[in-house]
């Protein structure tokens, strides 16, 4: 099997397990100390999807803006896989979100939920991995291989955010499929960080 092949298997199957498709992810046990400190579960599992879905938005936004140009068969296969996958998590979240009369609208001010780290909330452009408005348009500007090595590095940087989120969303939340759901987030998105950095420091360099 090739390792594009193998990759890609590794991420359906777990995006399968986490949406309830099939499989099973162990779960991470939540700390009650810290869990009570931040007031009522259910909060934290809204602030979490509410976040993380605007996080993904960008991350699909930035996939949508590599996919069909010349940047290496690579990127754009990792394109692929982050904007399958990602969607499907966003439709995921913004569904359990309208079951529990949550918005789904992108927040201006978010990790609010994570208050021990953020206090009452940060704009949503200083969010973790957030890339600028100026990256964005450098990303839509550039070419071949250099913009196939900006989208990995964006990416990544993207993905280092994200896997902090969902570390403390393991640790905080009360909903057992959110959990589930951000242990699959964070063992696809380190696997992925580390693909990028495979390809970083050899056809990217």
């Amino acid at each position: 099997m090739s390792t594009t092949a193998s990759r890609r298997n590794f991420i359906v199957a777990a995006t399968a397990a986490a949406v309830g498709l099939g499989g099973g992810v162990a779960l991470a046990t939540a700390a009650p100390s810290i869990s009570q400190a931040l007031g009522p579960g259910p909060a934290v599992d809204v602030g979490f999807c509410t976040d993380m879905s605007a996080h993904h938005v960008q991350a699909l936004a930035m996939c949508q803006r590599v996919l069909g140009r010349d940047t290496g068969d690579s990127v754009q296969a990792a394109a692929v896989e982050v904007l399958q996958t990602q969607a499907i998590e966003v439709g995921t979240m913004r569904a359990w979100l309208a079951d529990w009369g949550a918005s789904t609208a992108t927040p201006d001010i978010v990790m609010a939920w994570m208050e021990m780290n953020f206090g009452d909330g940060i704009p949503i452009a200083a969010m973790p991995g957030f890339a600028t408005d100026e990256q964005l348009r450098e990303l839509s500007l550039a070419t071949g291989t250099e913009c196939g090595r900006l989208w990995l590095e964006l990416m990544r940087r993207h993905h280092v955010g994200g896997v902090h989120m969902a570390t403390a969303a393991l640790e905080l939340a009360s909903e057992e499929k959110v959990r589930r759901l951000a242990r699959v987030q964070v063992d696809v998105q380190t696997y992925e960080i580390e693909q990028y950095d495979v390809l970083l420091a050899t056809e990217y360099a």
